[in-house]
C-alpha cells in the first residue's frame, strides 16, 4: 500500500487550487507524524517574490488553507505543524485493512509495471584466465540485485557479463601456456615473464596478432582457458548465489568482428578526428587536466582498438539489435568519465536515442582497516573464494549446520556491501559484518528466523488485523512503505534503500514483539499479533531474497 502516493493523490488539487498551479504535494515519511508534506513552505517563498507581494501570505497559513481544501475523509487527518509543514496521520483502520490485504497478497502490495521495459545489465565482468578477487564482488552483488529488483517488477531483464577475454594480456597468457605446456593459473608467472624478458614480450605481441588471425593452435589454447575459467567463474557465481549463467557470458571478443565497422560508421558521420595518428571522437563537454579537450580514442596509432571501441560496439548491438530500452553499467566510479564518453559519442552517433536510457551504476571501493584497497597482508588481490571461506567458517561458530553457515557467512558479506551507498567506499570489517544486533545481514536473518519460530509455534489462525498497542501501530505502517521502496530502487538502483527498509523493519518488529505477547494474547488480540508477523516475515522474506540473500527457517542461537 502506497501511502505516500494516495497522500499526495488527496493533496495535490487543494495545492494546486490554492498555488493556482501544479504543485508537487513532496509527501514523505516523519518522526513527527505518519507523513510530512513541505509543500507550502516554498509556495510562501514564492508568493514574497511575487509582485507586490507584500500581502502574501505565510507557510502556516498557506499550510492551513490547502488543508481546508483538502479532501482526506475515510484515509487520514491533517494538521500544521511547525514553520508550515503539514503533518498527516494515517487512520487506524486504513492501516489495518491495508496490512490484512498485505498479508494475503503474494507480492505484499507490489504490483508489476504497466509497461515492462527490456532492461540489459552488465555486471560482474572480470577478466577471463583470473581469479575472481574480492574486487569483483561489489560488481557482481550490486548488479544481480538490480536485476532481482528489476525482475520481480516484471522487466524483460537481460544479463550480461561482459567478459575479458581479447587482447595483449591474452598474448601474454598463451604464449606462455604453449611455451610451458601449462594452462592453469598462469596469468602471474605470464605477468612476470612479460614484464621482466624480453624475448617472451616479443613473442606474446606476435601471440596476439596469431589470436586476432585465428591461428588454430592459437585458438585452441584460448578456447581452453576460457572454458576453465568461464566453469570457475560458474561455480564462485553458485556458491555466492548470483543469478549469472553460461548464456550470460558476452566476452569483448564477441565484438571484434563489429569494430572496423563502428570505426567506418562514426567516420561517416563526419566524428572522427586524425589525432597523433590515432581516430578520436571529441564528444562536446569533456574537458582534459590541460583544459583542452579530451578524446575518446577509437583507433590507436598502432591500428589496434582498446576499450572504447569494444563498448561503442557493445552498445550499438544493444540498442539496436537487441532492443534495450535500459542499460544499466554496474562498473566502478572511477570508470565515470570514460562511460559518460561513451553515451555521449553513442548519441551522436545515433546509436542512443532519446527513448533509451544508459545508466552507469556505479560503486566505490573496498578497503580495509588502514583505509587503504582491501589487500591480503603479502599486497595481492584477497581472492573472493578465500573471504567466502572465512566467511562460513566464521558463521560456522553459531551455526554447526554447513548449509546455515553458508547462508549466513554469504549474506553477511553481500549484505553488507548493498546496505551502503554503493557510492561510496566501506571498510571490510569481519566484526561488523557477522554481528547479530545493528544494520546487519545476520540480524535481519535472525528476525526472519524468528518469526518463522513464533507462526511455526502458532500452527493454524485466522488473519485479521486490528491496531491497538502503539507498537503494533508502527510495525503495521512499515509494512505498507514496502511498495514504495521497491519502485523507488528500482528506478535509483540505491540498494540501501531497500537495505535500510529492512533493517528498519527488523527493528520495528523487535519492538513490537518486546511490547505485545503473540502466543499468550488474547483470542482476537493473538490472530491479529499473527497476521502482524506473517505479513513481516513475508516482507523482510522477500526483501532479503530481492538482494540476494537467503533466509534460513531456523539459526543457532537467538532464533
Amino acid at each position: 500500500m502506497n501511502f505516500e502516493a494516495l497522500l499526495a493523490a488527496r493533496l495535490q488539487p487543494a495545492l494546486a487550487a490554492t498555488a493556482g498551479t501544479p504543485v508537487d504535494p513532496a509527501v514523505r515519511r516523519s518522526p513527527h507524524a505518519d507523513y510530512q508534506s513541505g509543500a507550502a513552505l516554498p509556495l510562501a517563498r514564492t508568493s514574497a517574490k511575487a509582485p507586490n507581494g507584500k500581502g502574501g501570505k505565510g507557510p502556516r497559513d498557506i499550510a492551513a488553507d490547502v488543508i481546508a481544501k483538502a479532501d482526506f475523509v475515510g484515509l487520514a487527518t491533517a494538521e500544521v505543524s511547525g514553520p508550515g509543514f503539514i503533518n498527516l496521520t494515517v487512520q487506524d483502520d486504513v492501516i489495518a485493512a491495508a496490512v490484512r490485504e498485505l498479508a494475503g497478497d503474494e507480492r505484499l502490495g507490489v504490483a508489476p509495471v504497466a509497461k515492462p521495459q527490456r532492461v540489459l545489465v552488465d555486471y560482474s565482468a572480470p577478466n577471463a584466465a583470473k581469479e575472481l578477487t574480492v574486487g569483483h564482488l561489489r560488481s557482481t552483488v550490486i548488479g544481480d540485485a538490480a536485476v532481482r529488483v528489476l525482475e520481480w517488477l516484471g522487466h524483460d531483464v537481460m544479463r550480461a557479463n561482459h567478459l575479458g577475454d581479447w587482447g595483449t594480456s591474452f598474448g601474454m597468457i598463451i604464449e606462455y601456456a604453449i611455451r610451458f605446456g601449462q594452462e592453469h593459473d598462469v596469468y602471474r608467472a605470464a605477468r612476470i615473464a612479460f614484464d621482466t624478458d624480453d624475448e617472451f614480450r616479443e613473442s606474446a605481441r606476435r601471440r596476439v596478432v596469431l589470436l586476432q588471425a585465428g591461428d588454430p593452435e592459437t585458438r585452441a589454447v584460448w578456447r581452453r582457458l576460457l572454458d576453465r575459467t568461464k566453469t570457475d567463474f560458474l561455480a564462485a557465481y553458485e556458491r555466492l548465489g548470483v543469478t549469472l549463467t553460461a548464456a550470460d557470458f558476452a566476452g569483448e571478443s564477441a565484438y571484434q568482428d563489429q569494430l572496423d565497422s563502428v570505426v567506418a560508421e562514426l567516420d561517416d558521420k563526419g566524428l572522427l578526428v586524425a589525432s597523433d595518428g590515432a581516430l578520436c571522437v571529441f564528444p562536446a563537454g569533456f574537458r582534459g587536466r590541460d583544459g583542452g579537450p579530451l578524446p575518446l580514442i577509437v583507433r590507436k596509432s598502432d591500428g589496434g582498438y582498446g576499450y572504447a571501441t569494444t563498448d561503442l560496439a557493445a552498445l550499438r548491438h544493444r540498442t539496436t539489435e537487441l532492443r534495450a530500452d535500459r542499460l544499466l553499467y554496474v562498473v566502478g566510479a572511477p570508470q565515470s568519465t570514460h562511460f559518460a564518453m561513451v553515451f555521449a559519442v553513442a548519441q551522436d552517433a545515433g546509436w542512443l536515442p532519446g527513448t533509451v536510457r544508459a545508466e552507469h551504476v556505479a560503486f566505490g571501493s573496498i578497503l580495509g582497516e588502514d583505509g587503504r584497497m582491501f589487500r591480503s597482508r603479502s599486497g595481492d588481490s584477497v581472492k573472493l573464494a578465500e573471504v567466502l571461506d572465512e566467511a562460513v567458517a566464521r558463521a560456522a561458530v553459531r551455526n554447526g549446520d554447513p548449509a546455515i553457515a553458508a547462508a549466513v557467512g554469504v549474506g553477511a558479506i553481500k549484505y553488507a556491501d548493498l546496505s551502503g551507498d554503493r557510492r561510496g567506499n566501506y571498510v571490510f570489517d569481519w566484526d561488523r559484518m557477522l554481528a547479530q544486533i545493528g544494520n546487519t545481514g545476520p540480524y535481519l536473518q535472525y528476525a526472519y528466523a524468528r518469526i518463522q519460530s513464533i507462526l511455526h509455534r502458532a500452527g493454524d489462525f485466522a488473519p485479521g488485523v486490528v491496531i491497538g498497542e502503539p507498537a503494533e501501530r508502527a510495525l503495521a505502517l512499515e509494512l505498507c512503505a514496502f511498495e514504495p521502496v521497491i519502485t523507488g530502487v528500482a528506478e535509483s538502483l540505491d540498494l540501501h534503500r531497500l537495505a535500510g527498509y529492512l533493517y528498519s523493519l527488523a527493528a520495528s518488529f523487535s519492538t513490537f514483539y518486546e511490547h505485545c505477547p503473540v502466543l499468550k494474547a488474547a483470542a482476537g488480540v493473538r490472530e491479529s499479533r499473527l497476521t502482524l508477523c506473517l505479513a513481516t516475515g513475508r516482507t523482510l522474506g522477500k526483501g532479503l531474497d530481492l538482494l540476494g540473500i537467503q533466509t534460513p527457517q531456523r539459526l543457532g542461537s537467538g532464533s
